[in-house]
């Protein structure tokens, strides 16, 4: 505000004036400084961080007929994970985030995806699809070069790819629903290209029809990961007419993400071999 001279007064709409303005100054910048404080960096990003967010957290999976198989996922933000203690909790099979984007590798990958592996589970790697920075064909290829491939050893499963809530912007990448079909096709593409295997999906059913309009395109041959922190998996996206997998929490003993495999320990073995 400008400084008045001795003995001038301001009316009470000279007065009025003035603070708005000053406000139309300030406001502005402190609601960047409250974006910025807020976004996560570059690389956080992790499986169910959008659910929690836009979904919530809900009530525990009820029982069901079909045997299920205990898993976790886990990523960098988890640092060393105590395989020993999830083992003995009865966890057979675990994903481990290997990248995100063309800008990422997990530090903590070795230990996460290796140690899963020497304690006798079943293990398999994933990728936090970032579909506004490179395409999906050039993700695909940094994937499968910074450890998502594939082997039959009988105990590694296909990569997945984690398309979801965009943390750090629009929650559809900035794509519309065609564009979005169409760069998960192209990610699977070149997965598949590169390993022999048809990638995993991990989805949440309203981001899938926010982001994608329901597409069902890919369900004939991409195993469905879909993530629902509630007592059941609710509705699936279009084509899918069962889950392979279900991440039903991000709050479980251990390490938060749980999962479990629609069926018995064969089945996970099974997926593996392809």
């Amino acid at each position: 505000m400008p400084v008045l001279g001795p003995g001038t007064r301001r009316t009470p709409r000279a007065l009025l004036t003035a603070l708005l303005a000053a406000l139309s100054l300030t406001l502005p910048l402190a609601t960047a400084q409250a974006a910025t404080a807020t976004a996560p960096s570059r690389g956080s990003a992790h499986m169910g961080m959008g659910v929690l967010a836009h979904d919530g957290r809900h009530s525990a999976p009820t029982s069901t007929a079909v045997t299920q198989t205990e898993g976790v996922d886990v990523a960098g933000y988890q640092g060393n994970v105590a395989w020993s203690a999830l083992w003995s909790s009865g966890v057979r099979w675990a994903y481990t985030k290997a990248t995100e984007g063309t800008y990422y590798t997990n530090p903590y990958f070795a230990q996460q995806y290796n140690g899963s592996y020497n304690v006798g589970m079943i293990r398999g790697a994933y990728h936090f699809a970032t579909p506004d920075t490179t395409s999906g064909a050039t993700q695909a290829g940094y994937f499968v070069d910074h450890g998502g491939g594939w082997s039959k050893d009988g105990k590694t499963l296909p990569g997945a790819l984690d398309i979801e809530w965009n943390p750090y912007g629009a929650e559809c990448y900035g794509k519309s629903a065609s564009a979005m079909v169409g760069w998960i096709a192209d990610f699977l593409n070149t997965y598949k290209a590169r390993t022999g295997r048809d990638a995993v999906i991990y989805t949440a059913s309203s981001w899938w029809s926010d982001c994608t309009g329901n597409y069902g395109g890919f369900a004939a041959n991409n195993p469905l990961w879909i993530a629902r922190y509630a007592s059941d998996p609710g509705t699936l996206p279009a084509g899918w007419g069962y889950y392979t997998m279900w991440q039903y929490t991000s709050s479980g003993p251990t390490v938060g993400d749980h999962d479990t495999f629609n069926g018995a320990l064969d089945r996970v073995q099974a997926l593996a071999n392809g």
